[in-house]
């Protein structure tokens, strides 16, 4: 049985539960912080992050226009 639990967490892999990734375009007076609050719940800096993190992002500036992706 041990062995059986052990191979299978060993192997398992992603669910894909969180959902597909959406694509947002940047707008004029958007920034992270307001992108993060519209697209996650709670606190909008753990969004930031994801949002730089799935961006390859090296600054916070965007560009009306940008093409984001937005995991969920």
């Amino acid at each position: 049985m041990l062995a059986v639990l052990f191979l299978w967490a060993l192997f398992a892999g992603e669910s894909g539960a969180g959902g597909p990734e959406r694509h947002y375009r940047v707008k004029a007076g958007d920034t992270l912080w307001s992108i993060a609050e519209r697209s996650y719940g709670g606190d909008p800096r753990e969004g930031i992050w994801k949002l730089e993190q799935r961006n390859h992002l090296s600054s916070a500036t965007l560009v009306p226009g940008q093409l984001l992706l937005v995991p969920s």
